[in-house]
């Protein structure tokens, strides 16, 4: 009884979860923000592509822009810098500089422009000799970088890993973090450490990449694809558990930026990109363009409901219940206690979706005073359910339907640690799902 045992595991083991992560004071909830790579890359063509090119300019545009649109209010606080923001080498001190051309404000004017209008503003840099892109890392220079940031009033550090070996890892990314304490000054720590270690099929000891990093990337960089989202959220719900145990407040992981308004997804896939983050207590870090974005995208993006699955306190992974071919079901705790979001995903590609039919003792919800469901992304209210009632539904095609359950007592946590399952065994054999 596979279902079976993964919803007793949630149910039972939830309440005393502990997970240890980096004590810095940060990330408390996953970071959200904006980050340029996915959508300009390393286009640093400011002669014929001012508006698209890695410059100042662009990163003071989005700052503007998620000012009035409301991106700022909602919770997206940081402005990232991506690969190749650097001059082509250091200066005279061995100090990073910023290209002078397309920076000609310098990295502390661009924090000023931040900081004065309520954002933050994130760098990037490399543990290894050089960038991906070929410009200066940090490899023997960890302290003075650190140093230079916090002089420079920065607030997050994403810190990349090519052109390093990954078995150095385990070195140089204690001692970066080391060093971003030591300034004093908070800094969030973004990590590629698990990412390099994927690449290289090595095992990644994510017990100590929590204690050392606040995020970390761990899978494939997304693309602009139905194809890379759907490979994250499989390599997601393929190693559930053991991400499950390592993420919380402090530390996160990472598949990487939302690209909801840009060019390769459909409505619906934006849908399940953004839904998907959000239960797993992933950073929102938006990669697009803010200036020309469709409204719908933006709905998404701004959807408070969806918002606050991603922030809510406990900060829990969403477990994978199950997949039934092109059919997955996830469940998430939340706020108040004895919540849950339960998420149906469908990937098949053709039709006209699947109409669902669960008891909802099944997907495990059994308080006996009964839930008031809504449906998160469009806010309609479904009713009051016992458990032994059944929930429907229709899911589209590449969709989700996602859905908050709240408890009408608190009874049911002083009875989620009871030793006899036998009622949700026979509930789950009772499960129908068409």
């Amino acid at each position: 009884m596979k279902i079976l045992w993964s919803i007793v595991v949630i149910l039972s083991n939830l309440s005393s979860r502990f997970v240890c992560c980096l004590d810095n004071g940060l990330a408390r909830t996953p970071p959200m923000g904006w980050l340029s790579w996915t959508r300009f890359t390393c286009n640093t063509n400011c002669v014929t592509d001012r508006d698209n090119c890695i410059s100042e300019k662009l990163f003071m545009d989005m700052a503007d822009q998620m000012v009035a649109d409301g991106y700022r209010d909602a919770g997206y606080e940081y402005v990232s810098l991506d690969d190749c923001w650097l001059a082509e080498s250091r200066d005279k001190d061995g100090r990073l500089q910023a290209d002078p051309l397309r920076f000609p404000s310098g990295i502390t004017g661009l924090v000023k422009y931040m900081h004065s209008r309520g954002l933050k503003l994130g760098i990037y840099e490399d543990f290894g000799t050089r960038t991906c892109a070929g410009y200066p890392g940090s490899e023997f220079y960890m302290q003075l970088d650190a140093e230079t940031f916090a002089d420079w009033q920065v607030d997050l550090l994403k810190f990349d890993g090519c052109n390093s070996n990954p078995q150095d890892d385990k070195f140089g990314y204690p001692a970066m973090s080391f060093y971003l304490n030591k300034t004093g000054r908070p800094i969030l720590f973004s990590c590629e450490w698990p990412l390099y270690e994927f690449q290289k099929q090595m095992p990644s000891n994510y017990t100590n990449i929590a204690k050392t990093c606040n995020v970390w990337r761990n899978f494939w960089d997304v693309s602009d694809s139905w194809d890379s989202i759907k490979g994250i959220i499989k390599y997601y719900g393929d190693n559930n558990a053991l991400f499950q145990a390592h993420s919380g407040p402090g530390g996160f992981f990472d598949p990487d930026m939302i690209v909801l308004g840009d060019f390769g997804l459909s409505y619906y896939q934006q849908r399940v990109q953004m839904t998907m983050w959000a239960m797993w207590s992933a950073p929102l870090v938006m990669s697009n363009d803010l200036r020309n974005i469709r409204p719908e995208s933006k709905a998404l993006l701004l959807n408070k409901r969806l918002l606050e699955i991603d922030q809510d306190p406990m900060g829990v992974m969403a477990s994978r219940i199950w997949i039934f071919s092109d059919l997955e079901l996830w469940l998430k705790p939340v706020m108040p206690k004895g919540s849950f979001v339960f998420v149906y995903f469908y990937s098949q590609d053709n039709g006209n979706g699947i109409p669902l039919s669960t008891p909802l003792d099944g997907i495990g919800l059994t308080d006996p005073n009964g839930y008031n469901i809504t449906e998160v992304i469009d806010g309609q209210h479904m009713g009051i359910f016992k458990p032994s009632d059944t929930f429907k539904c229709h899911i589209y095609p590449n969709d989700v339907f996602v859905a908050k359950a709240v408890p009408l007592s608190g009874a049911f946590w002083a009875r989620s640690k009871v030793a006899d399952w036998s009622f949700l065994e026979k509930r789950i054999k009772d499960l129908k799902l068409f």
